[in-house]
């Protein structure tokens, strides 16, 4: 490749589209100095919405030549908040991230001279989407058609896909195929009730601490903990809250688990938790009473046909965050397992993206890993109910034999379903939590992993 000697440019960075109702972000840590070399896809700040944070990949090679503003500065959807100086090589000049104008419709196009093998994308068409050739061999070498490839969601300037993108859409499609090997189970998962919040509020970035006499102290809340704050408020002024409880027999569970455990441990890498089975027994229950995997707007309930379950996960910093495992009902256990693990580990590690913790149905909270027997959750707006699963415990109970009566000791685990008494009334809550509790405690422990 030929070179533009001495030749250099400067790319603008601006703030990427980071969901449906997010118009700013919060630049939280800068990444990089003035000076420094980038490399593309290279995180060079981290954000903070009221939806999730994250950080912004370098969409191009260079120097970072300015900072266009400081830490703690909230900076618009679209607005420039860096510039990178770059080469100006023949290469970089077709890969440059920045914005290029698709092949008109109107525009006369040539007769292809033979039609794309599958898996191949052509260079017409990737004039048109906008793929960077980097981008393009990935597909190419994956065997990712031009209509798959445009149906990834991209994280770069403009929504375009970059290298981090087809790359981690790989991954999921391996982890996708594998979905389909026989069904597994899950450990209970540290998680707390929801805290999403759709109206963004002002925020304190950190937390400070000041002595104001002696024996007390002030603690600002950080920006996650307003969220949480507000969302709980909000929710409890939005749905009159009822909640009933009960309790199941998961003794097969128990057994089950212990009984697989190591061989899942070996072949999948992580532990087998108990939540990929509440999340499937959860969703068979769903579909027997919709009216709980539903919402409200206005007079109108609007019941949903899929099912979104959010899994509340507590995050290192004692905040917490609900990723949402889209479409659960497709799922087996070992995918419903590989699903939960993978956003758990990436929201504690914040690298969820913005749509991931988004458009739950039904939330499912598991109080019990802190030891809670009970509680009483609040329902994640705009949902109308969340179920949660207090600690698991052996107790000394009458079990009914066809001799008659025994005592045994058996593992025992309340559930508390808290929900939206516009809509679903005491006899549908207990009709649903008594439905529950039989598919707990007819889990078929025959399964194989």
């Amino acid at each position: 490749m030929g070179q533009t000697a001495g030749v250099k440019k400067e790319v603008e960075v601006v703030m990427p589209r980071l969901g449906e109702s997010v118009t700013e972000a919060t630049i939280t840590k800068w990444l990089k100095k003035e000076g420094d070399p980038v490399e593309i896809d290279e995180p060079i700040v981290e954000i903070a919405t009221d939806k999730v944070d994250s950080d912004v990949p370098s969409p191009v090679k260079g120097i970072l030549k300015k900072r266009l503003y400081k830490e703690g500065d909230i900076v618009q959807v679209g607005k420039p908040f860096a510039i990178i100086e770059v080469e100006a090589t023949e290469e970089e000049s077709m890969d440059t991230h920045q914005p290029e104008q698709p092949v008109e419709a109107s525009e006369p196009q040539p007769e292809p001279e033979a039609q794309a093998t599958d898996g191949e994308v052509s260079a017409q068409e990737s004039r048109a989407q906008f793929f960077s050739p980097v981008v393009l061999r990935i597909a190419r070498e994956h065997g990712i058609s031009m209509e798959e490839l445009s149906k990834i969601k991209g994280t770069g300037l403009g929504g375009r896909v970059t290298k981090k993108d087809i790359l981690r859409y790989v991954e999921e499609r391996k982890r996708q195929k594998k979905t389909e090997e026989p069904a597994v189970a899950q450990e209970q998962q540290a998680t707390i009730p929801a805290t999403l919040i759709e109206e963004p509020q002002p925020l304190q970035e950190s937390v400070s601490i000041k002595q104001i006499k002696p024996g007390e102290e002030i603690i600002e809340m950080d920006r996650v903990r307003q969220l949480i704050a507000e969302h709980m408020v909000r929710s409890k002024r939005i749905s009159p809250h009822v909640t009933s409880f009960a309790e199941a027999d998961v003794t097969g569970i128990v057994e089950w688990r212990e009984k697989w455990k190591e061989e899942f441990k070996r072949r999948e890498g992580f532990n087998l938790t108990y939540t990929p089975i509440f999340v499937e027994l959860l969703v068979q229950a769903l579909k027997e009473f919709p009216l709980l995997n539903a919402s409200v707007d206005g007079t109108r309930i609007i019941v949903k046909k899929y099912y979104n379950i959010g899994i509340a996960v507590a995050l290192p910093d004692g905040n917490l965050i609900v990723p949402v495992v889209k479409n659960a009902d497709q799922y087996n256990l070992v995918g419903l397992a590989r699903a939960i693990y993978d956003l758990a580990n990436r929201a504690r590690n914040k690298q969820l993206k913005p749509d991931e913790i988004e458009g739950g149905t039904f939330t499912l909270t598991n109080i019990g890993s802190f030891g809670s027997l009970m509680g009483t959750p609040i329902i994640n707006q705009p949902q109308v109910a969340i179920l949660a699963t207090g600690a698991i415990k052996k107790r000394v109970v009458v079990v009914e034999t066809p001799h008659g009566d025994a005592i045994a000791i058996r593992h025992i685990m309340y559930l508390s379903l808290s929900y939206d008494h516009r809509i679903i009334d005491g006899a549908l809550a207990g009709a649903f939590l008594k439905r529950y509790v039989e598919l707990l405690e007819n889990f078929d422990t025959a399964r194989t992993i």
